[in-house]
C-alpha cells in the first residue's frame, strides 16, 4: 500500500510533476496488489501501464474541475497541492485481475471520504480487496467510516479472504477500540503498529509477512541535484498473505 507524493515531503525542494518517479518506484516493488489514496485521479492510467496492471479506481475529495486542476498541477504542483484532485486506486499485477467492484461514500464533509472494494482473481487465489482513506483528525469519525467500511466489505466478500487497507487516521495506541471491534466483530486484525496510521487488515488468509512499514530511504529517489526525493510522508506499508 502506497500514497502519493505529498507536496514538500523532500529533502530536496522540487516544483514539478512526481508521476514519473513515483511510477519507478512502485514498479521496482514486489507485489501483485498495491492500495493507492491520495493518489492524482490522472495518474490512474499512467500507473497502471507502467507497473504492467490493471485495477480499479473512485473519485475522493477536491475533484472540483479536473481539466484546469491538471493544467495548473502540470505548471506549478506546490501550488496545487493536494487541491489537484484526489482519488483512491486498487491496482492488480498481471495476470491477475478484477471481477467485480463496488464502492461506498462514508463522508461528504468536511471532505468527500469513499471506500472501493474488489473481487480479484489472483495467481494463486481469489480474494477481495477494501480501500479507503477515513478523515483526519476526527478520531470518532474516522473509527465510524472504518467500522461501516469494515462492515460492507465482509458482507460484500462473503466466503472469500478480504484485506481491508488504507489509511485509518487512527492510532491503536491511542484509539484502541476501532481495533478491538474489527477484530471480534469482523475477524480483521492485527494492525500494522501501536502508533501507525496506515492498516492492512486480513481475514481468511495465512500471514507470511505481517504487515509493516518500509524505512524511509525505501520511498526515496534520486533527482538531479544529487540530493534525494522522499516521495511521501507516509511509510508505505507492505505484507505477504497466502491461502
Amino acid at each position: 500500500m502506497l500514497r502519493t507524493p505529498e507536496r514538500g515531503a523532500t529533502h530536496v525542494q522540487v516544483n514539478r510533476p512526481l508521476l514519473d518517479e513515483f511510477a519507478g518506484l512502485l514498479d521496482s516493488l514486489d507485489w501483485e496488489v498495491a492500495l493507492l489514496q491520495e493518489a492524482p485521479p490522472r495518474w490512474f492510467a499512467a500507473l497502471a501501464h507502467r507497473t504492467r496492471s490493471s485495477g480499479v479506481r473512485v473519485l475522493t475529495s477536491r475533484n472540483w474541475c479536473p481539466a484546469v486542476q491538471g493544467r495548473i498541477a502540470d505548471w506549478n504542483p506546490d501550488l496545487i497541492a493536494s487541491s489537484e484532485g484526489g482519488s483512491n486506486q486498487i491496482l492488480v499485477r498481471h495476470p491477475g485481475r478484477v471481477l467485480e467492484h463496488r464502492r461506498l461514500t462514508l463522508a461528504r464533509l468536511p471532505e468527500r471520504r469513499r471506500m472501493e472494494w474488489a473481487r480479484l482473481e489472483l495467481r494463486e487465489l481469489r480474494a477481495c480487496v477494501a480501500n479507503l482513506h477515513a478523515s483526519a483528525g476526527r478520531p470518532r469519525l474516522a473509527a465510524a467510516e472504518v467500522l461501516r467500511a469494515a462492515g460492507a466489505a465482509v458482507d460484500w466478500s462473503g466466503d472469500d479472504p478480504i484485506v481491508l487497507g488504507g489509511d485509518f487516521n487512527l492510532r491503536p495506541a491511542r484509539d484502541p477500540e476501532p481495533f478491538a471491534e474489527l477484530r471480534e466483530r469482523f475477524g480483521l486484525g492485527e494492525p500494522t503498529g501501536p502508533r501507525a496510521i496506515d492498516h492492512l487488515l486480513v481475514r481468511g488468509l495465512e500471514v507470511v509477512e505481517r504487515p509493516r512499514r518500509l524505512a524511509p530511504e525505501e520511498r526515496e529517489v534520486d533527482d538531479p541535484s544529487a540530493l534525494r526525493i522522499r516521495l511521501s510522508d507516509h511509510a508505505p506499508v507492505v505484507a505477504t498473505f497466502v491461502r
